[in-house]
């Protein structure tokens, strides 16, 4: 997984293809970028010949064990095919999902799952699961102010405050803080979470704010409190803490965990600017070792409706693992929740420095070795790694 794989995405899927199969693997961690060690299966090598992914044939992986354990690296087993859940409304077609698109592209299956599932408990038959651009705050993605009275917007909402009533919530809102709560649940009974751009900090915003209407006046008929940032409870959430809402439907922003270069990015697009990522132990800190696997350390910006968290709001239990070059920013943490985990990376396509509503989705045959998008992917096979090896 270093600079001789001619496919670093798809080597993921055949990885997880030889976990479907029963085969044993390894994560060999900080060895070649991250290398997996699998052994043979028929229709091994005609696999990784047909989807164009690197493999070399090892006799004998006595020399490859010697290497990990003189150095900071780790063989970590791989026991599963983690069960995947992206979650998603009916109506996606306006945006793309960077997760989608990885799994998609590396052949790794994964259900569609909406509040229904969410609602009904059944998450739990997931081993990981994914959010990106969802609003459990009930202010419908803050684009009131941009595309109020458009087809899709006005869609959106009738589609999100009919599912609210027939559920019984009295709000939108309360639908979503609903959703966000049992994702809560997931995790604290050991799921594992990756979220990605707006719901990254909407989650942990529905959390804190389940007793106080941080809701604009022109979402709900419910008129916002004027104590709500008083009244926040920081002790509910996973990965932020001491935030304050903004609640103002025309300001295209959250709250003040994200950095207001989502609104006005402060680089040229030409120049985006790069994060880097922390370098871990790997035999000492096994988990953020995985999450931050790649072959490259420093990697190019891109942007979101969440581009980044603003580290006073990151809880101090939180690991950074990766922080905004020339920024006081975190641009993708870790942490562990109850029996759980959950990671979170801001912006929206690690291959599109400013991705605009309706735009192309990215074709990863064009971005076959991206570093962002290994991120993801690093995230996906987390739950397959044996937990009793976990040190973090």
């Amino acid at each position: 997984m270093d600079d001789a794989q001619a496919d670093h995405l798809r080597a993921y899927g055949i990885c997880y293809e030889a976990l479907l199969r029963g085969a044993r693997a390894e994560w060999l961690l900080n060895y070649r970028g991250g290398s997996f060690l699998v052994a043979d299966f028929e229709g091994l090598p005609e696999l990784c010949l047909e989807r164009g992914v690197t493999a070399e044939y090892v006799a004998d992986p006595g020399p490859i064990y010697a290497v990990i354990e003189a150095g900071n690296m780790e063989a970590v087993p791989l026991t599963k095919a983690p069960r995947v859940a992206l979650y998603a409304p009916a109506n996606e077609e306006m945006w793309d999902d960077a997760v989608m698109l990885a799994l998609d592209y590396a052949q790794i299956p994964y259900d569609v799952i909406w509040n229904d599932v969410v609602l009904s408990g059944g998450l739990y038959q997931y081993d990981w699961l994914h959010l990106h651009h969802e609003d459990f705050t009930g202010q419908f993605g803050k684009f009131y102010g941009s595309f109020a009275g458009t087809p899709w917007y006005d869609a959106m909402e009738a589609q999100y405050r009919t599912e609210a009533a027939a559920a019984g919530y009295p709000s939108v809102a309360a639908y979503m803080g609903a959703a966000a709560e049992a994702v809560e649940r997931y995790v604290a009974g050991g799921g594992f979470l990756f979220a990605m751009c707006a719901a990254a900090d909407t989650l942990d915003i529905a959390l804190a704010a389940r007793d106080v209407d941080v809701v604009a006046e022109v979402f709900d008929d419910t008129p916002v409190d004027p104590r709500a940032n008083e009244l926040l409870a920081y002790g509910r959430t996973l990965a932020f803490t001491d935030f304050a809402v903004l609640p103002n439907p025309y300001v295209y922003e959250y709250s003040d965990i994200d950095t207001p270069r989502s609104i006005s990015p402060a680089a040229d697009p030409m120049h985006p600017g790069s994060f880097t990522l922390f370098e871990f132990s790997a035999k000492a800190d096994t988990v953020p070792t995985i999450l931050t696997q790649n072959h490259r350390s420093r990697i190019t910006e891109f942007m979101g409706q969440t581009t980044a968290f603003t580290r006073a709001t990151v809880k101090k239990s939180v690991v950074i693992l990766a922080t905004m070059d020339g920024y006081e920013e975190a641009k993708y943490v870790y942490g562990n929740h109850g029996e759980g985990f959950f990671s979170f990376l801001g912006g929206h396509d690690p291959e599109d420095f400013q991705h605009f509503i309706g735009e192309l989705p990215t074709d990863l045959r064009f971005h076959k070795n991206s570093p962002g998008y290994r991120l993801i992917l690093n995230n996906i096979l987390f739950p397959a790694v044996r937990r009793e090896e976990l040190k973090t």
